[in-house]
């Protein structure tokens, strides 16, 4: 197997390394002077900064997936391995299991779980029938397996597995080294909305809200999920608002956020599915820690947040929100309360020590013991 070349290899064979929460796991890494090899997809140049090493690769098929995900833990070149995706679990903890019996890298194993996998299936067209079935066994697969992980991480306290060894929670609050400072309103009424494009995490109840909002702008910063494309196409086509919309693509944490300074208010108008019932947005926390105010759908947590913050507002549809939009471009007095609410949590719910860098800790632990 040879020796390691790093303290910690983050493997994913599903996640850019572009990705919001790569970048925050990594950037506490290196905080804690570990040296660290990123294996991902998309273009190098959007790793995490400060890493000693990437590999990034293109998008594949799902064939060419489920090779990646036997081969990328053998690959990696870590002490420590960890993976943020459930087809990647197996071959992580076998190898793991291997390297006890003969010396080498990969010793250890983290697993990630940073989202209800069995939940998230609900909200996929494609999880249907036999690969659906497959895609179930899956990650009950993973989630046995993650158990006995060296640490088992997972984003909130309702995501399992429930019963691990060493289950440590790190939701998905954002670290404040990619968040823009606090900046002044922009001159015309601008929206943001960061993060994963498709219908179930609010698209097209964004362009709704849009064209009830004729006074507003809106930023989309991420990738379009393909089943979506053709109906965005044809709505950018066909409505009127479609020249008030710049479309971004995905761009690094810093690059996305940066887009968003002097914007007034984000949008997250997700649908009420099994897995963002029961979860908070990154997003929403991004929002808040920008200081702008925050539109999204009444899903509980979510609802609570926004609400007991008095941040911002939530609204059962996009017109909806295009309405109260619309209602803030006209009396901004509303709108700036919000946005002060957002700031002032901000203040308070992002102080303190972050759970990264206490992952961090334990993980540097592993690799330097």
């Amino acid at each position: 197997m040879g020796a390691a070349a790093f303290d910690v290899s983050v493997v994913s064979t599903a996640h850019d390394v572009a990705d919001a929460r790569l970048h925050r796991l990594c950037a506490a890494f290196v905080r804690a002077g570990l040296s660290v090899e990123v294996r991902g997809l998309g273009s190098a140049s959007d790793a995490p900064r400060g890493v000693a090493s990437v590999v990034a690769r293109p998008r594949a098929g799902r064939a060419g997936r489920a090779v990646q995900a036997v081969a990328l833990p053998w690959e990696a070149r870590g002490r420590v391995v960890l993976t943020v995706d459930p087809d990647t679990v197996p071959a992580t903890m076998l190898r793991r299991a291997l390297s006890r019996f003969r010396p080498g890298p990969a010793r250890y194993a983290v697993v990630d779980v940073h989202e209800d996998y069995a939940a998230l299936l609900h909200d996929r067209a494609w999880a249907r029938g036999v690969v659906g079935r497959a895609a179930d066994a899956l990650v009950s697969c993973a989630s046995a397996l993650a158990r006995r992980a060296d640490i088992t991480v997972v984003a909130d306290e309702h995501v399992p597995p429930l019963a691990a060894s060493r289950r440590r929670v790190v939701r998905n609050l954002p670290d404040g080294s990619y968040l823009p400072a606090w900046s002044p309103r922009s001159p015309e009424p601008r929206a943001v909305h960061i993060g994963d494009l498709r219908r179930s995490r609010g698209l097209f109840a964004m362009l709704e809200a849009l064209e009830h909002a004729p006074s507003w702008t809106l930023d989309l910063v991420g990738p379009v999920a393909p089943s979506d494309r053709s109906e965005l196409e044809a709505w950018l086509a066909s409505s009127s608002a479609a020249p008030r919309v710049r479309l971004h693509g995905r761009l690094p944490p810093r690059e996305s956020w940066a887009i968003a300074a002097g914007a007034w208010a984000g949008l997250a108008l997700l649908e009420d599915t099994p897995a963002f019932r029961a979860a908070v947005p990154t997003k929403v926390y991004e929002y808040l820690g920008a200081g702008l105010a925050v539109v999204a759908t009444p899903l509980p947590r979510t609802a609570a947040l926004v609400e007991d913050a008095g941040a911002g507002a939530i609204v059962p549809t996009g017109e909806a929100a295009g309405k109260v939009l619309e209602a803030w471009a006209r009396d901004p007095a509303p709108l700036e309360a919000a946005r002060a609410a957002a700031r002032a949590w901000a203040a308070e719910g992002l102080g303190g020590a972050s759970a990264y860098d206490e992952l961090a800790g334990e993980v540097a632990r592993l690799a330097r013991g």
